[in-house]
């Protein structure tokens, strides 16, 4: 399809450089199958699903992984060199997008100060780099001295992180550090709705997808089969999988909290919709004329114009019934992106 076909305009004031307070207070438009729309609010949300159904929501925890740097070479010369990092490789390496890339060359040497440094090991064809941090520390370790917690650019572009996004870019269910962007449907969800949704008989579950850098990147493509997605890792244990297929069999049903679980739970599902344990990468990229297999809806944020997550959201409820959505959305002053307002999507 042409990527131009997901486009629309969003008035810059729309863009949230902060979340609501309380973080269930914020609003959330409800979309079902018929193209009906009602305005509502997160904390809604208990009345808006059925006893039986299950929430699957994703635990990756987001590192401080936006790090900014000095390349230096052995003939004195100096460029100044951000890095993003986006899936780890292995216990010291990192792939990693890199700005002002066309001053860094293979085997440079990034000093991220804090006593970070890194050696740029590999350019790859995408023109992101493998970066392979020094000494024996963990490289955890390593970021919560010399990184950043990486805002999207939308935010960034306009403000500069603080020690607040420490704690407002991180969901109440982030336990599995390897995350560089939040799973930011569920930064709406707190103790007090998690007990509401339990009194309405209405479960949950977690998996883990460790969100890359590459969320942030744009379709570039004029045609969405010329687009390739980045890899991220994801994991589902046999343990959920079987919960999953449980409360599906008995009626109820999945709805995955953000892009990000419903991408995996179509990576790992079998054609006949049963949910099977997963464990590795996963680089599903979801268009209209997708078949779903394993997910019944969809809580998510309203994402940008021509991006991957518009496109999904577009296959799961139709394209037409989307734009409509998102042009209610603006009409009536809804919040956009990471730190926004909400949708529910029911087909």
């Amino acid at each position: 399809m042409r990527v131009d076909l997901f486009d629309f305009e969003l008035p810059p004031e729309r863009i949230a450089l902060r979340p609501v307070s309380p973080r269930d207070a914020a609003r959330m438009l409800c979309v079902t199958g018929d193209g009906q729309m009602e305005d509502a609010e997160v904390l809604d949300l208990p009345r808006r699903l059925r006893a039986g159904d299950c929430l699957v929501f994703n635990d990756t925890k987001v590192i401080p992984a936006q790090l900014e740097g000095v390349r230096r070479t052995f003939k004195g010369d100096e460029a100044r060199i951000g890095a993003t990092l986006h899936k780890r490789i292995d216990l010291r390496r990192w792939q990693a997008f890199i700005r002002n890339a066309k001053r860094l060359r293979a085997g440079d040497r990034i000093e991220f100060g804090a006593g970070v440094t890194a050696i740029a090991q590999e350019r790859l064809e995408d023109g992101s780099f493998i970066l392979n941090f020094e000494g024996e520390e963990p490289v955890e370790v390593l970021l919560e001295r010399a990184g950043q917690m990486p805002l999207p650019p939308y935010i960034a572009g306009k403000r500069p992180t603080d020690a607040q996004d420490r704690s407002d870019y991180q969901t109440m269910f982030a336990e599995k550090e390897g995350a560089v962007a939040a799973p930011t449907a569920s930064l709406h969800f707190t103790p007090r709705l998690m007990a509401a949704l339990a009194d309405a008989g209405i479960g949950h579950e977690t998996l883990t997808l460790h969100v890359g850098a590459g969320t942030f990147l744009p379709v570039k493509a004029e045609d969405t089969d010329a687009h390739k997605m980045h890899s991220e890792w994801g994991h589902i244990d046999a343990a959920t999988a079987d919960r999953l297929n449980a409360a599906r069999a008995k009626g109820g049903r999945i709805i995955a909290v953000g892009t990000t679980s419903l991408r995996l739970l179509e990576s790992a599902a079998s054609a006949d919709g049963l949910v099977q344990p997963f464990e590795g990468d996963t680089a599903i990229f979801i268009t209209p004329g997708y078949r779903f297999k394993a997910v019944d809806g969809l809580m998510t944020n309203f994402h940008l114009p021509k991006s991957t997550l518009f496109m999904l959201v577009s296959a799961l409820m139709g394209l037409e019934t989307m734009q409509a959505a998102y042009a209610h959305a603006i009409a009536q002053g809804y919040r956009f992106y990471s730190y926004g307002d909400s949708s529910l999507l029911l087909p």
